[in-house]
């Protein structure tokens, strides 16, 4: 009896990915689970450093706004950054931009161009800071100078 010869047969050189693809699956679904119970921030204590002063133009005038523990709005106008006087207050966001909008324009008509400082109480939180920034980006203010104290 004579065997029947079997055709060789060429060895397969192609790599089998389902065990791969199946892995991968897994690995994203896990992903897409834990992803929302991951904290999305970092509890920072900010230091106190030392600055340098920013350069004065005298063709400009500096409206310096300060925000208060309780977000009750104050503000200054004059040729330099005064943080001890209060030339006027407002209670709410809305009104402090108002004014704001009034102060630049009648800079802007009078030729004068307007820097605009924050100084916030240390106590206040960082959505009224935030709130009173995008306030003057309302007011068309582009840059914002935030007012620190030195250690």
């Amino acid at each position: 009896m004579t065997r029947g010869r079997r055709p060789k047969r060429k060895p397969v050189a192609e790599m089998n990915v389902v065990p791969y693809i199946d892995v991968m699956l897994v690995l994203l679904v896990i992903f897409m689970g834990t992803a929302p119970m991951i904290n999305q921030g970092v509890k920072v204590d900010l230091p106190k450093v030392s600055s340098e002063a920013l350069p004065q133009d005298n063709n400009t005038q500096v409206l310096t706004i300060s925000i208060k523990a309780d977000k009750t709005y104050y503000w200054n106008v004059g040729k330099e950054v005064d943080t001890e006087k209060q030339q006027d207050k407002a209670m709410t966001l809305a009104q402090m931009t108002q004014a704001a909008t009034a102060i630049i324009n009648q800079g802007n008509a009078n030729g004068k161009k307007t820097q605009v400082f924050i100084r916030g109480d240390k106590t206040v939180d960082y959505g009224a800071v935030m709130g009173a920034m995008g306030g003057l980006q309302q007011a068309g203010v582009g840059n914002v100078g935030l007012i620190t104290e030195a250690p």
